[in-house]
């Protein structure tokens, strides 16, 4: 795991926090709200970011947020109250989680494995800390399937790799399967550059 990258990026994330909602609007919330009304029990967020999800969330459910931006973390903090919303928010590592195997039922990560800079030990993780009935739910902008798109991704993703940290051409699909995932259900939003997932952890 390379810590200096993580923290690198963990400085870009905190340093760009104050515009990060104006960014995040390329998810839609029709979008967010198909897959956050799905789950229940115990769940975890990782990358929670802002909080612009915590708005979508089920009544009922415990809910806990992680995201290694402690600047980040201070504007979902500020929804949550705003929200009167009952949830743990913790500063923590994606790729190293401070979660017991088995702790929750749902998984979820919006946009997320752009950034991480490990996305196949991250993912590693959401599999360990889901119950083995558990599933995760993705929300992932990944690259494009279209070859010519796909090469102009690849051309362009060291310019939003300096800007902000996220990879814009990584194979998601792929590092799902290298991590251990059954894909249970996987729909194309966006031509094949954002998709929304639910996977089985497959224990």
């Amino acid at each position: 795991m390379d810590k200096i990258l993580t923290e690198t990026i963990k400085r870009r994330y905190n340093r760009i926090s104050t515009i990060f909602d104006w960014m995040d609007r390329m998810i839609k919330n029709e979008w967010r709200m198909k897959t956050l009304s799905q789950v229940s029990g115990n769940v975890l967020e990782v990358g929670v970011g802002t909080g612009a999800n915590l708005s979508f969330y089920p009544k009922g459910i415990t809910m806990t947020g992680i995201d290694f931006s402690p600047g980040m973390l201070r504007f979902a903090h500020k929804k949550a109250y705003e929200l009167n919303l009952p949830v743990k928010l913790l500063e923590m590592d994606a790729q190293q989680m401070e979660f017991a195997d088995n702790s929750f039922d749902y998984v979820v990560a919006t946009c997320v494995y752009c950034s991480v800079p490990d996305p196949i030990a991250g993912l590693k993780e959401m599999r360990r800390v889901c119950k083995p009935g558990g599933k995760v739910l993705l929300l992932e902008h990944m690259r494009s399937d279209h070859p010519v798109l796909g090469w102009v991704m690849d051309r362009l993703n060291p310019i939003t790799v300096s800007m902000y940290g996220a990879n814009i051409n990584r194979r998601t699909i792929e590092n799902i399967k290298k991590a251990g995932f059954i894909i249970v259900e996987e729909e194309k939003l966006m031509g094949s550059i954002m998709r929304r997932l639910t996977l089985s952890p497959n224990k």
